[in-house]
C-alpha cells in the first residue's frame, strides 16, 4: 500500500518525532511504499496566499503553490498524521497544509447545484492519527469535547474512500508522562501500524 505519513513538530528530538520515525520504520518493514512527510523539516508555508483564498469557492483553485503536495496526496492510497494537540487542536503548520492541500479539486469538489461539497480522496482507503495531548483524558474529552478528534474523523475522514479504515492512537497527560506511558504508547502504534 502506498502510504503518506504526514508530521508536524518542530524538534526532532520530541516524543513526537520518535512516533514519526516508529510509524515510518514499521510500514516500510512490512512492505508499504511510504512517502515520509515532514512539514517543518521541508519548510512548509502553512499561510494560505491571497490568490488561493480568491480562488477557494469553486473548482478553479489555484494549487500553484502546493501542487507537489496535492499529487502526493492524491497517489496515495493510505495517509496517517502524526502530531500533538496543542490548545486541543493541530499545530498552525498542519492546519495549513490542510487548509492549503486539502481545497477544491483535491480533498473535495463544489456541487454547483446546491454548492455542498462532495468527497474527492477516493484513493485514500486508510486514514490513521498518531497524536498526544498535554491534557489527561478526561479534560480533553469531558471539557474541552475533544474538538481535534470531531476535525479529523468526521471533518477530514469522510473526504477520504467511503469504507476507509481508521485508527486514532493519541496518548494523553503527556505533561505528566514516564518513560513507562511513552514506551507503552510507541510499543501500541507500533503494534497497530504493523498490522495495517
Amino acid at each position: 500500500m502506498r502510504i503518506q505519513v504526514v508530521h508536524c513538530h518542530p524538534l526532532t528530538d520530541s516524543y513526537d518525532h520518535a512516533l514519526f520515525r516508529v510509524i515510518v520504520e514499521t510500514l516500510a518493514a512490512s512492505g508499504h511504499s511510504v512517502v515520509a512527510t515532514d512539514l517543518y523539516r521541508e519548510d512548509f508555508h502553512p499561510a494560505m496566499t491571497e490568490s488561493e483564498r480568491r480562488s477557494y469557492m469553486g473548482n478553479d483553485y489555484d494549487l500553484r503553490a502546493v501542487a507537489a503536495y496535492a499529487t502526493t496526496l492524491k497517489q496515495m492510497e493510505g495517509l496517517i498524521l502524526c502530531f500533538p494537540h496543542w490548545w486541543f487542536s493541530m499545530p498552525a503548520m498542519l492546519k495549513g497544509w490542510v487548509d492549503r492541500v486539502w481545497g477544491p479539486g483535491i480533498a473535495f469538489t463544489y456541487d454547483s447545484g446546491d454548492a455542498h461539497l462532495r468527497p474527492a480522496l477516493h484513493n485514500i482507503k486508510l486514514f490513521g492519527v498518531v497524536t498526544s495531548y498535554g491534557s489527561p483524558w478526561w479534560i480533553v474529552h469531558l471539557f474541552a469535547g475533544n474538538a481535534g478528534y470531531k476535525v479529523l474523523m468526521r471533518g477530514m475522514k469522510p473526504l477520504c474512500a467511503r469504507n476507509a479504515r481508521s485508527f486514532y492512537l493519541a496518548h494523553y497527560d503527556m505533561d505528566h508522562s514516564t518513560v513507562r506511558s511513552r514506551e507503552a504508547f510507541l510499543d501500541k502504534v507500533r503494534a497497530t501500524v504493523s498490522r495495517l
